[in-house]
């Protein structure tokens, strides 16, 4: 919570599995450009996401966003990490290491 009362505006991304299977973590909590994290936050399609037993030694991706609309979470499988999911984690990967 900030001090206002209000929640902050987060996202982690988790990435496991993989060959290694090692998890790498990236987290953010941005401060500027609140507007374009959060259209890119709604964007994802939440409740539309699969399980996929078949990608074994695959990446799946576990993105979790705190807004002050409420806090959403889901795990996406390498395969189907494209479009508002890619840029999501491109953009937190990208944010988390600056």
């Amino acid at each position: 919570m900030t001090e206002n009362g209000r929640t902050e505006l987060s996202v982690l991304v988790v990435r496991s599995g993989g060959i290694l299977g090692a998890p790498r973590r990236w987290a953010v909590q941005p401060r500027s450009d609140a507007p374009a994290w959060l259209a890119l936050i709604e964007a994802c399609p939440w409740d539309a996401v699969k399980s996929d037993e078949v990608s074994r030694d695959r990446f799946v991706w576990r993105i979790e966003a705190r807004t002050p609309q409420g806090q959403c979470a889901a795990s996406v499988p390498d395969r189907d990490l494209t479009g508002p999911w890619r840029e999501l984690v491109d953009r937190v990967r990208q944010a988390a290491d600056d």
